[in-house]
């Protein structure tokens, strides 16, 4: 079970947000770079950027910050969302050291786009899911779609992206815990991997994911819990580590 520090970027700095608004923020670091070798020394094993602003405005805004994150720690996997809505974006952060980009908005829009880029950047593709009741909300979760969750990750499946990354927008930010038992539902319907997000907040939210990581779930996204202290990152992915051990 790995587990994955956010570092969301908004106007350059670190923040988080409370179930996507970006009114609602709180900003942890004016230096994003530092803040991503706080959590690489703490052993993370892979870091999850959005680019918040990217997200709003359909295009990234933050991705110098990013470029600086991948050359800074290119031992680092890391996978990049927010803004993620054409081909030349996509090369440009790979071009850069990143190793996964996360389409959102785009996926569900014009799901054909899905298809392309995994032709074009083969094992690089990873759709993010922000999903509130089963539905899908796009546009930096401002609008709810009509789109069954389910039923676009088997589309996804298909087209060969290498993760889905599932967001329980409700549960975002919010400090009440994973909605483990919607993951759970999300997963048992796919063969790729899902990598959870939204409410990671202690070492008993650690412990369910592993209990249930044989259902294909393979990682979590944590943010505002490890800014705030109510989750330690290095515990908890040794905690993590022990308990997927096999036997």
């Amino acid at each position: 079970m790995l587990l994955i520090p956010a570092i969301d970027i908004k106007d350059g700095k670190c923040v988080r947000l409370k179930q996507g608004r970006m009114e609602d923020d709180t900003v942890y670091s004016d230096d994003p770079v530092a803040m991503a070798g706080r959590w690489v020394e703490a052993g993370a094993r892979r870091l999850h950027l959005v680019d918040l602003n990217g997200a709003v405005a359909g295009k990234p805004v933050n991705s110098s910050v990013i470029h600086e994150i991948a050359k800074a720690f290119p031992q680092i996997p890391i996978q990049v969302g927010g803004g993620i809505r054409d081909e030349d974006t996509i090369q440009t952060y790979l071009d850069a050291g990143v190793r996964f980009v996360i389409v959102g908005t785009k996926a569900v829009t014009a799901p054909h786009f899905v298809s392309d880029i995994c032709l074009e950047f083969p094992g690089h593709i990873v759709v993010g899911l922000d999903v509130r009741d089963s539905k899908v909300a796009i546009d930096g979760w401002s609008k709810l779609s009509r789109h069954d969750a389910v039923d676009l990750a088997l589309k996804f499946e298909e087209d060969g992206v290498e993760a889905i990354v599932f967001t329980d927008i409700r549960r975002d930010g919010m400090m009440n815990g994973l909605n483990v038992d919607a993951t759970v539902s999300f997963a048992q319907n796919l063969k790729i991997p899902v990598i959870a997000s939204g409410g990671v907040t202690n070492l008993d939210d650690i412990r369910a994911l592993c209990a249930v990581e044989h259902e294909g779930i393979v990682g979590a996204v944590t943010g505002r819990a490890i800014y705030e202290g109510s989750l330690d990152f290095k515990v908890a992915q040794t905690l993590a580590d022990e308990l997927s051990k096999p036997g």
